[in-house]
């Protein structure tokens, strides 16, 4: 079997398992890519060559060959790595002390034989959805390098999308593994809240807070994400609910499913790509109906509420102590959020809890809903600015705006890709607990060559 930089997951670890090649040559190679492209993207921050190294010679000397058996991972650099300070993205946590350990879903996929290569790229503390890091440069869109990733996750999703690694790690508070899936044309998962333990890895949001895979493949992330579950005492809100992998029916099409497109707020301030590759999901899936999803901009509003006052207060001690060492847009709303009335974050909880309710209940008449993941096609670099329903908007608030009402109550998504000049995402929405809808969904429409990552 011949592999190269764009290999999937799946094929490596065939290889590996069957001698056609070893787990050290895969590391060799990456290590390598890696050092050639990175300069251009900006995915990495941290590569942890000679442990990557050892590893694979230890997996290559062992009987025991995992179903990830010598696969290159990477993870945004929020996941605790031990011997590594948690940069979270920021200048101050760079010279905290090293990590005394792996973040639970390192160790996990390590378990199952794919390799740790190194930390990825990120906006600061997580509050960002461009991509750009002042302290580290930003994360580049590797199908124009003039463009934004996307974030917070921005390096993952380089990384993945510029044939870096196959397979990586992010983090989803309001949509930051959904934004640079979209963006960079590739594959992501966000899990429910509390499916995936988010132990040793550095919050912002704790009751928004999801951790999950990217790759280039469907079959990839379901690869992932099954080797991941699994309850953790470390993490309270991780479920102690039994793993139920998504790769077993992966396969099943989409017959007997009934699958509805969001409407209202969903086909509101759309750029034309959006709308045309919102559109062509749904007709490849034969979607002819439409479900409203009730208050989605009052979510959107009780997110980002909950969102500043959460993270202000999380960052309270660092804003008083080191405000000079933030970047000043996060330093600015995570003040903002410090300040806000304990009053109106009651209320927007509350309504959370309504919101909740009815959007469950749309899921007795559907299966999945599908929506649109961004706006747009990935901004340029340093673009401020953009024209949404006529109104120009302030970008790096509003690229959320479809993700925020979903993660906010903690529902299943996986982000599809649609090819294109510049790929644009779709989200594929289930009910709590449905990731495996998700997965099947995806497939499918991967396998009918509508949804497909494609090599910049």
């Amino acid at each position: 079997m011949s592999l190269d930089a764009w290999s999937d997951a799946a094929s490596i670890a065939a290889s590996v398992q069957s001698g056609a090649t070893t787990a050290q040559e895969v590391i060799g190679r990456t290590l390598a890519t890696i050092a050639a492209r990175n300069p251009g993207l900006g995915a990495f921050t941290d590569v942890v060559a000679e442990r990557a190294l050892r590893r694979a010679a230890l997996l290559d000397a062992s009987d025991i060959k995992g179903p990830l058996a010598g696969v290159p991972f990477a993870v945004k650099n929020l996941f605790d790595i031990a011997g590594l300070p948690t940069r979270a993205g920021s200048k101050i946590n760079r010279s905290h002390p090293p990590a005394e350990a792996d973040a639970t879903l390192i160790t996990r996929l390590e378990a199952q034989g794919a390799i740790l290569v190194g930390a990825l790229n990120m906006g600061e503390y997580a509050y960002d959805f461009t991509g750009e890091n002042c302290h580290d440069g930003p994360s580049r869109n590797p199908h124009d390098l003039g463009r934004m990733a996307g974030g917070s996750s921005g390096g993952s999703g380089s990384a993945v999308a510029g044939g870096l690694v196959p397979l990586a790690l992010g983090s989803d508070t309001n949509g930051s593994i959904r934004v640079p899936a979209s963006f960079c044309g590739i594959c992501g998962l966000k899990p429910t809240y509390g499916r995936l333990s988010r132990a040793r890895s550095f919050p912002f949001v704790a009751s928004f807070d999801h951790l999950g895979p990217f790759a280039r493949s469907v079959a990839d992330l379901a690869l992932a994400y099954d080797a991941m579950q699994g309850a953790d005492p470390l993490d309270p809100a991780c479920t102690e609910r039994a793993a139920e992998p998504g790769s077993p029916g992966l396969n099943q099409g989409i017959a007997g499913l009934r699958i509805a497109r969001a409407g209202g707020y969903f086909r509101q301030n759309l750029m034309p790509e959006a709308e045309a590759a919102t559109t062509a999901i749904a007709d490849a899936l034969g979607v002819t109906a439409e479900i409203e999803i009730p208050e989605a901009a009052r979510a959107r509003a009780a997110a980002y509420l909950i969102t500043t006052a959460e993270g202000g207060t999380l960052h309270l001690d660092r804003l008083r102590r080191q405000a000079g060492d933030f970047d000043p847009d996060t330093r600015d709303r995570l003040i903002a959020g410090a300040m806000t009335p304990a009053a109106m974050v009651l209320k927007a909880q509350k309504f959370r809890r309504w919101y909740r309710t009815q959007v469950l209940r749309l899921f007795a008449d559907v299966d999945v809903i599908i929506a649109p993941a961004t706006p747009c096609t990935a901004p340029a670099l340093g673009q401020k600015t953009f024209v949404l329903g006529g109104t120009e908007l302030p970008v790096r608030a509003n690229i959320g705006i479809f993700t925020q009402p979903i993660s906010f109550i903690g529902l299943p998504v996986a982000a599809v890709p649609v090819p294109g000049p510049m790929p644009i995402g779709v989200q594929i929405i289930a009910a709590p607990w449905r990731e495996d809808l998700c997965l099947r969904v995806a497939r499918h429409l991967e396998a009918t060559g509508i949804a497909q990552a494609q090599r910049p």
